[in-house]
């Protein structure tokens, strides 16, 4: 790794045009023997990658202390419309240059995939200080766990499931501040502390043989107890049953011979919306609720006749939602029941539903009718409703 982000260094230094003395600087403290924390992701505000810098005096004797130097490394992209996540990257970039940092925080431009690959697998610790509760996951950390590669990250994504003591560091403390300005003061400052009295002290604690064993043991711990728990199988066998699969089956469904299904779905669609707002009610036979309230134990009976022109019984559905009423409304959603069709002629269909109330309130209720057909997997495919 030393040799190839070297080579990258001095390659974005003199794409910039930066003198050769800076160049020289700048990779000067590069290598295999100093602490190396690596920071490299998706520059999202979000992602806090300017919580190292709040305190440039403080970062400065951590990272040039005599005979334990420390080296930051990052890289990632901004969103080509993320103004903050750019200007965020240009600040670590001008602090680089200052000479108290040059060579000791460096960014690497054209983050990539192999680069990436690269860092996860080769540093010595992985930061990751997200803003709580907002990281998802924090997939990166999840791989440089894979290859050893120590954790020391905020509580939240998949850390906050992983972490384990003497196996990587954790900022614990949990959003203390509703002004996030304080909230990142916070996690600086203990930051800052966690590599002052812990970090940077492990990894230069060296025995006789010229290594740290404590170093070693985070190492161990970060590989067994941790890595075996998070793995990409599962997330694959998700993505497989899901979706994938599904979405073959959907596919090979629609293609059928000279892709006979796919036309006859069509067809039926542009039937239904044609006649969708000539839907009409015939009758509407239901419990009168406003002085008999739905009970626990009685029978909810209704009964729906529609005026159905251009349209067939097995083009629709109807169902009933109902939901405890409190204060004159209805908040949550607490059972859906599709309804039957009793009995249908050319133009007519009649919906009827029988029921046993099962659970005490008052209840309150509604019904809606949708379009059906075998070939729609997805009600959402075809976003037609009609309420009663």
């Amino acid at each position: 790794m030393i040799s190839v982000i070297r080579e990258k260094l001095k390659k974005d230094l003199t794409h910039r045009q930066e003198t050769p003395q800076v160049i020289l600087n700048a990779l000067k403290d590069i290598n295999e023997n100093n602490l190396i924390i690596g920071f490299a992701r998706r520059f999202a505000t979000y992602k806090r990658a300017h919580l190292l810098f709040m305190n440039l005096e403080r970062l400065d004797k951590i990272v040039n202390n005599p005979g334990k130097p420390v080296v930051f490394i990052f890289s990632g992209k901004a969103h080509p419309n993320d103004k903050a996540g750019q200007d965020l990257i240009k600040r670590i970039i001008e602090i680089s240059k200052k000479k108290e940092f040059m060579g000791k925080v460096i960014f690497l431009e054209n983050y990539d995939m192999i680069l990436g690959k690269l860092l996860t697998s080769s540093v010595d610790i992985w930061l990751n200080t997200p803003t709580r509760p907002l990281e998802a996951s924090g997939t990166s950390g999840e791989k440089a766990v894979m290859n050893g590669v120590v954790n020391f990250s905020v509580l939240d994504g998949w850390w906050a499931e992983g972490y384990k003591p003497d196996a990587g560091w954790a900022i614990e403390e949990a959003k203390t501040f509703a002004n996030q300005q304080y909230q990142d003061e916070l996690d600086a400052e203990i930051i800052y502390q966690t590599l002052e009295n812990e970090i940077v002290k492990h990894y230069y604690d060296l025995n006789e043989q010229g290594f740290s064993s404590k170093w070693v043991s985070f190492i161990k711990n970060t590989i067994a107890q941790v890595a075996p728990h998070f793995t990409m199988q599962r997330m694959l066998e998700d993505y497989y049953t899901k979706y994938y699969d599904g979405l073959f089956a959907r596919r090979n469904q629609l293609y059928g011979v000279d892709f006979a299904p796919a036309t006859q779905l069509a067809e039926w669609k542009k039937k239904v919306k044609q006649a969708w707002d000539q839907i009409v009610i015939e009758s509407l036979k239901i419990p009168d609720t406003s002085r008999t309230p739905l009970e626990f134990g009685k029978k909810f009976i209704a009964e729906i006749q529609l005026n159905i022109p251009g349209l067939e019984a097995n083009d629709l559905g109807a169902e009933v939602l109902m939901g405890n009423k409190a204060d004159e409304e209805v908040k949550t959603i607490k059972l859906k029941q599709e309804l039957k069709v009793i009995s249908s002629e050319p133009g007519k269909v009649t919906f009827g539903i029988e029921m046993m109330i099962h659970t005490t309130g008052i209840y309150d209720f509604t019904f809606r009718l949708f379009p059906k057909n075998e070939l729609l997997k997805y009600r959402m495919d075809f976003p037609l409703v009609k309420w009663i």
